[in-house]
């Protein structure tokens, strides 16, 4: 990675933050840093970054509180550290909006490979990759328009040019971990995906079979997929975009008259 735009660190112990600061300049970023949540905040404000990491435990106001802030107005990459290793902190990073969570002490080398990850997305696409049928069911077509890079399906349309996202001509707010999953869910149309095909996907690495898949990646993944179900206002009786295949993944929901 090399000339990547700006980093913004936010961590108050300065052990952990020097440690941060050094990997992503290492890794081509320009990095700011602030020991508070309320300068963090500004300082995504200020700077724009591609890419920001965040303590959970802050003196002033914690991570969770910051990341909300955040996504007020910035859809940049969130890597969420902290020392609290239990499932329901993880939950709740995700819930709040991050793209990601490690737990320190972590390993230098994946804090890398997990912001690598990141930054391969958006990924561009150089043909479509095999779908995972079901074998009683066949793909519908999602309809799409390659001059303008747009997938549509029952009133939810993705603008991939400028990575939006509008429901019935209103847009919605997505992070850029629920927009790829969209993207990837949406592509594949009345067709499987796995948990782990879109942990992999996510992480730019498209259907490959290197990558590991953690118990915790899926969760991670089923966590998107619930934010992105309650953005979308989804009817769980009646659901008009995404179907939970059980045991396996998620696929879209039959198309259906506006």
């Amino acid at each position: 990675m090399s000339g990547q735009g700006t980093a913004v660190v936010i961590e108050d112990d300065e052990d952990v933050l020097h440690l941060v600061e050094m990997l992503l300049k290492q890794s081509g970023f320009e990095v700011h840093s602030g020991l508070t949540g309320s300068e963090g905040v500004e300082l995504v404000r200020i700077e724009s970054p591609a890419v920001v990491t965040l303590d959970v435990g802050l003196p002033d106001i914690d991570g969770y509180e910051v990341l909300r802030r955040i996504r007020e107005f910035s859809d940049c990459y969130v890597i969420m550290l902290t020392a609290r290793a239990d499932e329901p902190d993880m939950l709740m990073a995700l819930q709040s909006g991050a793209d990601d969570y490690l737990t320190k002490p972590f390993r230098p080398r994946e804090l890398r490979a997990r912001i690598g990850a990141m930054l391969r997305r958006p990924r561009a696409r150089e043909g479509k990759p095999a779908d995972v049928i079901s074998p009683s069911l066949e793909p519908y077509p999602v309809a799409s328009d390659s001059q303008v890079s747009t997938l549509s399906h029952n009133g939810l349309v993705l603008h991939e040019d400028t990575r939006t996202a509008k429901l019935f001509d209103a847009e919605i707010r997505l992070t850029r971990s629920e927009y790829d999953l969209l993207v990837e869910l949406m592509r594949g149309g009345g067709s499987v995906r796995t948990k782990a095909d879109l942990v992999r996907a996510v992480r730019g690495e498209q259907y490959s079979n290197g990558g590991y898949v953690s118990e915790v990646d899926e969760r991670a993944v089923e966590v998107h997929v619930g934010n992105l179900r309650r953005k979308l206002d989804e009817n769980p009786r009646d659901p008009r975009w995404l179907l939970t295949v059980r045991g396996v993944g998620y696929r879209m929901a039959p198309p259906r008259s506006l």
